[in-house]
């Protein structure tokens, strides 16, 4: 290993377009958010050090073994958040990057090319939920935001809203256009003059610090392992990466797998399920490659932790030869979860798809599992004790690799055609996963509110007789429209009530869950009124109202607190029956 001349930017990055640098498939995806790259430009201006490269000089012999990626250039986090397989011709080598690749595709986006990320709040497959943005310098301003630290104002932004506004100065310079200027001169001048700068000085100087840092400065300071032995390079490539962004125990298994397949290529089957998850089919889920090679490792029989141990090619092989399963019980899973109403935004633990798609897996279930009413009822079977883990607090997180290594062992060891609920519960409260909830913890359910983690899954176990694959809504029974300060006095609510109305509007007992198109229909009706409307028939009716809890629903918004009350408390015995609660043990003497 030795240390090679420093290198520009400019020279770098126009060395991975000519695909002389590539990244060894033992490197992880690309991690880094805006804020990073924005800093890490901001140090490159300001001449600070950025840390050194590590490469691999890889011989033709040596690279036609392994699979290299090339560097991503307009990442998208749904489209686009994957690199590219690159082909390294026979009787050619190439440069490995093995330390660096967060900061190199950092700079290749911000100098030629686009970071497009999703809004908060909107939902994934939205058409406009990831503008595209490219990477600006501002020429006049500071940073708006000290607590970042950062000298320069450098931002993501779209060209339509880094353009000038009639009459204002142009002040957001394209910091990859500066590989375009013919010098740092007048080059640089007549590009500030051009945009009709007043302050000329300031502009010209950020323009200049920018060039400096990318064409003039050599700060790429890179060591280059000549060693041909794969194993070695693997030691000293874990090894970098065990501080900073390190990383993870998936990335490498990926990596290893990657290279350890014989037919298939591991990186590209990962991403292509991954994707295949969480949005064919009608599907809105966000699970990762972690959820996905944890449970290829669970279907495959290997140990299921992400130790370095676990990753021999023995084990590799036994997930490449089960992945066909693994896809199809994975799969299966998702529609499943899909099937009880589950999405990106009610799911609060992806680790549940681990179980259930190795119990599919051992039941050799087909498609026709997710519908056939021979099976409706261990689906609901199932469906009840996910809900009822998604409720209960604490089941999905520490000690997750002993919780799934108990419930496998289960459910491998289980002889009937039927999901093992008794047996898995047993197991789970052995490893202080308990399901049993006590009455203090039913009275904390009753206070969750509208949109909550929890509160879907709550609503689903209170009223199981929906279908809820169809679009369900949480739905607030006495509308929240009603409940400003200014509509409760018209209605004559006395002023020392008003609070105690707006503080239960949101939670549990005036909510349910509403069909999408009844939801919209309903919008601001009363409760009363719209059930009237929605359900003419005597006989419906009765039937609307005793299933979800809305007897003696009264006519204006006077009687709603009495209303809230008793709803509160038949939602109570009914969350007691569904899901078992027991007194909570008394206090010893010695608590």
């Amino acid at each position: 290993m030795s240390f090679q001349t420093p290198r520009s930017i400019e020279e770098m990055l126009t060395a991975i377009h000519k695909r002389e640098y590539l990244m060894p498939a033992i490197q992880r995806e690309f991690v880094w958010d805006a804020d990073q790259i924005t800093k890490l430009m901001d140090s490159l201006m300001r001449g600070y050090p950025v840390g050194s490269f590590l490469l691999w000089d890889v011989k033709p012999e040596t690279a036609q073994s392994y699979t290299f990626y090339e560097f991503l250039t307009n990442y998208h986090e749904r489209d686009n958040p994957y690199a590219d397989k690159a082909t390294v011709p026979a009787g050619s080598g190439t440069t490995a990057v093995l330390d660096g690749q967060q900061r190199l595709t950092s700079l290749n986006i911000a100098l030629y090319g686009s970071f497009a990320e999703k809004k908060k709040y909107a939902w994934w497959n939205s058409a406009d939920a990831f503008p595209v943005k490219r990477l600006y310098l501002n020429l006049v301003d500071a940073p708006d935001d000290e607590e970042l630290g950062l000298k320069y104002d450098l931002c993501f932004l779209t060209d339509k809203e880094a353009a000038a506004d009639d009459g204002a100065e142009d002040k957001w310079f394209r910091v990859g256009a500066v590989l375009g200027l013919d010098d740092s001169g007048p080059a640089i001048m007549d590009e500030v003059a051009d945009r009709g700068i007043s302050d000329y000085r300031t502009a010209s100087r950020r323009l200049y610090d920018l060039y400096r840092a990318v064409r003039d400065f050599k700060p790429m300071n890179y060591f280059l392992v000549t060693d041909q032995d794969a194993d070695k390079v693997l030691e000293i490539f874990v090894r970098v990466n065990s501080g900073g962004a390190t990383l993870s125990y998936s990335d490498l298994l990926l990596s290893m797998a990657t290279n350890q397949w014989k037919e298939l290529d591991a990186r590209e089957e990962v991403r292509s399920l991954v994707n295949e998850i969480n949005s064919n089919a009608g599907r809105q889920f966000s699970f990762s490659k972690d959820i996905v090679l944890k449970t290829a490792l669970t279907i495959a029989d290997v140990d299921l932790r992400f130790k370095v141990t676990n990753f021999t090619q023995a084990n590799m092989a036994k997930v490449e030869e089960s992945w066909p399963q693994i896809k199809g019980a994975l799969l299966r899973a998702a529609t499943l979860l899909q099937q009880f109403g589950y999405n990106e935004r009610n799911l609060t633990a992806h680790s549940v798809i681990i179980p259930i798609a190795y119990y599919l897996h051992l039941r050799d279930a087909g498609d026709s599992y997710l519908d056939s009413t021979a099976n409706a009822a261990d689906r609901l079977t199932l469906q009840r004790w996910i809900t009822r883990s998604l409720i209960k607090r604490g089941i999905w997180g520490s000690g997750l690799d002993t919780l799934l290594l108990r419930i496998r062992d289960v459910l491998r060891a289980n002889t009937t055609a039927e999901f093992p609920v008794a047996a898995v519960e047993t197991a789970m409260t052995v490893v202080g996963k308990s399901l049993t909830f006590d009455k203090a913890e039913i009275d904390e359910l009753l206070n969750l509110k509208y949109a909550g983690q929890r509160t879907f899954s709550v609503l689903s176990v209170l009223y199981p007789g929906l279908d809820l694959g169809k679009k369900f809504h949480e739905d607030h029974i006495f509308p929240k429209s009603r409940f400003t300060k200014k509509k409760l006095r018209e209605v004559g609510i006395p002023a020392e009530k008003i609070e105690d109305y707006q503080g239960a509007v949101n939670l549990l007992p005036n909510l349910q869950l509403l069909a999408g198109t009844a939801n919209i229909e309903k919008q601001d009706t009363l409760p009363a009124d719209w059930v009237d409307t929605a359900f003419p028939s005597g006989e419906k009716r009765a039937t609307y109202i005793a299933e979800n809890d809305l007897d003696n629903l009264p006519l204006d918004l006077a009687g709603f607190t009495t209303f809230f009350e008793q709803r509160k408390q038949r939602i109570r015995a009914r969350l007691i029956t569904a899901l078992g609660a027991t007194p909570r043990p008394a206090a010893t003497d010695e608590e």
